[in-house]
């Protein structure tokens, strides 16, 4: 079962090395690693092709948009699941993709997650919130739940089914993505209950008020679009983030 890794990347050649780091290190080796690099200008495909091996498979090209350059990195994988790692993410432990192959050896599985973790951006050892997702019951939707993204794998047959992400959206295109695979796509998840990534805190969703309000607009629009729910479960998607930060959720 070969596994695709895509990361969609501009500018990332600070937080790359970790990342790496963290998939070269994976004891799982039937991986290919696709690399959508947004013409970065601080030095990423530079670094990229030096550091390169013999599974990444690396394209700098214009992008119209973080949802555009993932569904480019998909369109070019070749693997029979697939999942995404960012340059500001890393796999928690060098067993990650072990299990997500473990796991789909069921071939009744479409696709699995597991947990996530923020981490600060200064010092990765400190976690700031830690997302412990559960096992998938369709009505926890209704009530805002959904998987950490960043930890979900899925066989390339599930894209297939539902396509790829709406680059409409320019934040919450992954709720709105795992909404409509989970609502029509007809999917069974497994949950592996470990930290899968640890994410650096900071990223575009929430780096001005400005953002978070247009992540409240889109997850709202994402909500209705999916008929999941309306304002009540918008707010319970918000609501469910406060344990996180203090080690519950």
């Amino acid at each position: 079962m070969k596994v695709s890794v895509v990361t969609a990347v501009k500018n990332g050649r600070q937080t790359l090395p970790a990342m790496l780091e963290s998939l070269n290190s994976q004891t799982y080796l039937d991986v290919e690693h696709i690399v959508q690099d947004g013409v970065s200008t601080d030095g990423t495909v530079d670094y990229l092709r030096k550091a390169a091996s013999e599974r990444m498979a690396l394209q700098s090209a214009p992008d119209a948009g973080i949802y555009d350059a993932i569904n480019q990195g998909i369109a070019r994988a070749t693997g029979d699941v697939i999942g995404l790692l960012h340059a500001d993410d890393q796999l928690a432990g060098p067993d990650v993709l072990a299990q997500v192959a473990l796991a789909l050896k069921d071939r009744t599985i479409d696709g699995v997650y597991g947990d996530l973790q923020y981490v600060a951006r200064d010092d990765t050892s400190r976690v700031i919130r830690h997302w412990k997702a559960g096992a998938y019951v369709p009505t926890m939707l209704k009530r805002g739940w959904m998987p950490p993204h960043p930890t979900l794998y899925l066989r390339r047959d599930v894209f297939r089914r539902s396509g790829l992400y709406d680059t409409g959206y320019r934040i919450s295109g992954d709720y709105d993505g795992m909404l409509r695979i989970l609502t029509t796509g007809n999917v069974r998840l497994a949950y592996i209950p470990q930290v899968m990534v640890r994410m650096k805190i900071g990223g575009v969703s929430n780096k001005s008020f400005a953002h978070i309000i247009r992540k409240s607009r889109e997850d709202y629009r994402a909500i209705r679009r999916h008929n999941v729910g309306g304002v009540g479960t918008l707010m319970a998607k918000n609501l469910s983030k406060l344990p996180q930060f203090l080690g519950r959720g």
